[in-house]
């Protein structure tokens, strides 16, 4: 009996002793992550300890030759689009549109720079998803609102109490749900500002895409070309440049676009049918469009990522520059949409 007694104060001790050696083993491993958690979040929020500009210039971008045109050209698109442009001499015109699968691409002066308006929002959501990936940014870090980037027009939060903060994934979703121009300006600030913006975009091959004033940019200084907006979008799709997390949060927030009038509203009516409700009409013939406008009178933009009902994929950009407010631009991008949609059918398709 007096052995056993020994034996089992002796178990309780050691079983005690190994029980205090792992809790202690895991309270310096929660210390350890929580420092480490800590300080990266930290480090992150400190704008001081974050060169912006070392991210743009020093860092090498990843490739993004994957998009590329295989010189299958849908010309009689391309011909049609030219007819459609030819009816209004005052106008000036820039489209593509590019299939995603097989490569067939359709252009009409797809590289002339052009007023970009609101379109210049997708780039720079472009720009704000590559920073979150390589660390550069949260997206539940907060922006301080501040005088100078308040902008004008479209958007709510210009109404807000100045040093009021948004999360960024508030501002980037805004930017592009109703075209916050204000938002737009806090990342446009956020991003390192429109100088080292423009040499990334440079960097990335968007050679007709530059931002040289704050938003609403009235005066069309800052431009994109319909080839380099539907590059932005096709960049951001492939899962390549972007996570993948980047990429599915890219598509969520570009499907909350509430103007649906320009690509939506123009293919809807290419498959015969006309409504005022372009998106939900889309969605029951098995269409998506992720798109963003812009409109800034005498210019009107939208491009816009196009998922069709055999879940194959194109991006499209129209752009058309024309008299102020001269519902003939409007139209136009309408009518190029339209034109495209025969090229948008599923092969054997009926019901389209």
């Amino acid at each position: 009996m007096l052995n056993i007694l020994i034996m089992g104060i002796g178990l309780g001790v050691l079983f005690g002793s190994i029980l205090k050696t792992i809790a202690l083993n895991n309270r310096n491993d929660h210390i350890r992550n929580s420092n480490w958690t800590s300080k990266d979040r930290s480090r992150v929020r400190n704008k001081k300890s974050l060169s912006q500009k070392n991210f743009f210039k020093d860092e090498n971008s990843r490739s993004i030759n994957n998009f590329q045109d295989k010189q299958a050209e849908i010309i009689s698109l391309s011909t049609t689009w030219g007819k459609l442009l030819n009816k209004h001499q005052d106008l000036e015109a820039s489209g593509f549109l590019f299939l995603l699968d097989d490569g067939r691409y359709a252009e009409l002066n797809s590289k002339r720079p052009l007023p970009a308006a609101s379109s210049i929002k997708v780039p720079l959501l472009l720009l704000t998803l590559e920073m979150i990936d390589k660390g550069k940014l949260l997206w539940d870090e907060e922006l301080q609102l501040t005088k100078e980037i308040i902008g004008g027009g479209a958007g709510w939060m210009a109404y807000q109490p100045i040093g009021k903060f948004f999360p960024i994934h508030e501002i980037a979703t805004e930017m592009i749900r109703v075209s916050d121009n204000t938002a737009t300006n806090l990342l446009i600030k956020r991003l390192g500002g429109k100088e080292i913006i423009n040499e990334r975009l440079k960097l990335l091959g968007f050679n007709e895409t530059a931002i040289n004033n704050l938003l609403p940019d009235l005066q069309g200084t800052n431009t994109t070309s319909a080839r380099d907006l539907a590059k932005a979008i096709a960049i951001a799709d492939a899962g390549l440049f972007l996570s993948q997390r980047s990429r599915d949060l890219f598509r969520e927030v570009m499907s909350t676009s509430t103007t649906n009038s320009l690509l939506p509203g123009g293919l809807l009516r290419g498959l015969g049918v006309s409504s005022q409700e372009p998106d939900y009409h889309l969605l029951i013939k098995g269409y998506r469009v992720y798109n963003k406008t812009g409109d800034i009178g005498i210019a009107y933009v939208d491009t816009g990522l196009i998922q069709m009902p055999n879940m194959q994929r194109a991006v499209a950009g129209f752009i058309v520059k024309g008299p102020f407010n001269d519902p003939r631009s409007a139209e136009l991008i309408r009518e190029m949409a339209a034109a495209s949609a025969p090229f948008l059918k599923p092969k054997g398709s009926k019901n389209q």
